[in-house]
């Protein structure tokens, strides 16, 4: 594994593992597990999840079960929106988070490839330390560390918003 950091990033690194396809990646959020877990099923996901110079989520819609499916709306600056999906294939509240992610459209490095997303929540020092496990990117170098990149800034945008919340690490 490598990690892909950034020199004078804060963030905690990105593992990269190209022979397994593999992205790791991890924060700590200043909230509870239970509401870290609202914050990545809901479409309060729209709250947090981009920015308007790089891309924001949209439309979210999802059966919060195993089996259900997912779907949002993934909107770049000056576009059409592209619609991602997939199914949820494990639900633990508020510990554990596995689905599938699929592009429908053809993305530039992983075309329609599903891969499989697991969200790990586990209290830690007054909020949730959030582990991501991004698998699928076997044969795909190029995607794997796009999505590296991606998580950095995805992170950055939770962690943010976490901790502007009136609940993050007591403080309502």
């Amino acid at each position: 594994m490598r990690a892909a950091v950034e020199p004078g990033n804060s963030a905690a690194p990105i593992l990269l593992n190209q022979a397994s396809g593999t992205v790791v990646a991890t924060v700590d959020l200043a909230v509870p597990p239970e509401r870290a877990y609202r914050m990545l099923v809901t479409a309060e996901l729209e709250r947090w999840w981009g920015s308007e110079d790089t891309y924001r989520m949209l439309d979210w819609n999802a059966e919060l079960r195993v089996g259900g499916r997912w779907r949002v709306l993934v909107c770049f600056p000056g576009a059409e929106p592209l619609p991602a999906s997939g199914e949820f294939l494990e639900f633990d509240t508020p510990n554990r988070i596995v689905q599938t992610r699929h592009y429908e459209w053809d993305h530039p490095r992983l075309g329609r490839r599903d891969t499989r997303v697991t969200y790990e929540l586990v209290p830690h020092a007054g909020g949730t330390r959030l582990a991501i496990v991004h698998e699928g990117f076997d044969g795909v170098p190029a995607a794997a560390a796009e999505h590296a990149q991606g998580w950095r800034r995805v992170l950055g945008w939770l962690e943010g918003y976490a901790r502007s919340l009136p609940e993050a690490r007591g403080t309502s």
